[in-house]
C-alpha cells in the first residue's frame, strides 16, 4: 500500500483527463479548481514526472500522463463494478397496464409507493396488448375483464366499472347540473376506443342530436380533451377522481354505466411471486380499496 499514490491525486488526475481542464474537473468533483490543481501536483511529485502540459486554456498529455491515465481510469471502472457486485441492489417489479390506467391513476400514485418502499424497483409497461407472466417476464398485470382469469393466477378486484359523463366546468357554463337530456344531447361528444356513448344513451332512454366530436384511440386523451374543454367524455369514475376533486371536471349527468367487467390486479399465485412482487400487489390494493 505505501507504493500507492495518494487517492485524491488520482481521483483529480483522472477528473481532469476526462475534461483536459482543472476548473471543468473541480466542478466534477464539487471542489475548488485550486484544490484540483494542487492534488495534481502532488500526484506529479509522488511519480516523479509530469502528467500534463499547462497550456493557456487548458491542459494536454504527456505521453506518459495518456498512458497512465487510461490505466487510472480502466482501475476507477473496475472499482465501481466491484462494488456494484457487492452492493445490494433494489428487487425489480415488471407491472402490466394499459397506457389510460398507467397515465390517470398508477403514475400519480407512484411517489408515495417510492417513498414507501425504496427497496423495490418497480418497472411500469404501458400498453394495450396482453403481456405474459411466463414469456414477457411480468410479475403484476392490470386487466379489464371478468373472471376466470386460469387456476395459476391470483385475481383480485381493484376498481367495478362505472362510467360517468364528465366535462370542463367552461362547457357546462351558465347551465344547472346535472344537465337536461336536452341540453347533453347538443353537446359535442368526445369518443375513444370504447365507443360507449351509444350504450350509455341507450341505456338512460336518452337521446343524442349532436354525433360531432373527436374519436381517440385511448381514454386517456379522451380525458385529456374533455379537461380542456372540447366536449363531453364517458370515462371510469376512478380515472377522474382527482379531476373531480379539484374542480377540472364535473359529473354532468347522476347516470352510472356499469359493466361485466372490471379492472383486476393479477399475479402469479402467492407461493410463486417474489417478496416485493407481493409488497406491490398488497400496496396497490390498499390504495385501490382507499380510493
Amino acid at each position: 500500500m505505501d507504493d500507492l499514490p495518494p487517492l485524491n491525486g488520482l481521483r483529480a488526475f483522472a477528473a481532469s483527463g476526462q475534461h483536459l481542464n482543472f476548473r471543468a474537473a473541480a466542478d466534477a468533483l464539487g471542489v475548488t479548481q485550486g484544490a484540483v490543481a494542487q492534488q495534481v501536483r502532488a500526484l506529479e511529485a509522488h511519480l516523479g514526472l509530469p502528467l500534463f502540459e499547462r497550456l493557456p486554456k487548458g491542459l494536454a498529455f504527456t505521453p506518459a500522463g495518456r498512458a497512465y491515465h487510461a490505466r487510472v481510469q480502466s482501475a476507477f471502472d473496475a472499482l465501481r463494478e466491484a462494488t456494484l457486485m457487492v452492493k445490494p441492489q433494489p428487487e425489480k417489479v415488471l407491472i402490466s397496464v394499459t397506457p389510460t390506467f398507467a397515465a390517470k391513476w398508477l403514475i400519480p400514485n407512484l411517489s408515495a409507493f417510492s417513498q414507501a418502499h425504496p427497496d423495490v424497483d418497480l418497472r411500469v409497461v404501458a400498453t394495450e396488448q396482453v403481456s405474459s407472466f411466463h414469456s414477457d417476464g411480468i410479475d403484476l398485470a392490470v386487466r379489464y375483464a371478468n373472471p376466470p382469469f386460469g387456476s395459476g393466477v391470483e385475481a383480485s378486484l381493484m376498481f367495478a366499472q362505472k362510467v360517468i359523463a364528465v366535462a370542463a366546468p367552461q362547457v357546462v357554463e351558465g347551465q344547472a347540473l346535472p344537465l337536461s337530456a336536452e341540453v347533453l344531447s347538443g353537446l359535442p361528444k368526445l369518443h375513444d376506443a370504447h365507443d360507449l356513448w351509444p350504450v350509455f344513451l341507450g341505456a338512460f332512454g336518452l337521446v343524442c342530436q349532436n354525433e360531432r366530436g373527436l374519436r381517440l384511440s385511448q381514454t386517456s386523451l379522451a380525458i385529456d380533451a374533455a379537461i380542456s374543454g372540447q366536449g363531453v367524455a364517458l370515462v371510469s369514475r376512478f380515472l377522474v377522481a382527482r379531476d373531480l376533486e379539484a374542480g377540472r371536471l364535473v359529473q354532468v349527468r347522476p347516470e352510472v354505466l356499469e359493466s361485466d367487467k372490471d379492472f383486476y390486479l393479477l399475479a402469479a399465485r402467492r407461493s410463486k411471486r417474489s417478496a416485493a412482487a407481493e409488497v406491490v400487489y398488497r400496496w396497490l390494493l390498499s390504495v385501490a380499496r382507499a380510493d
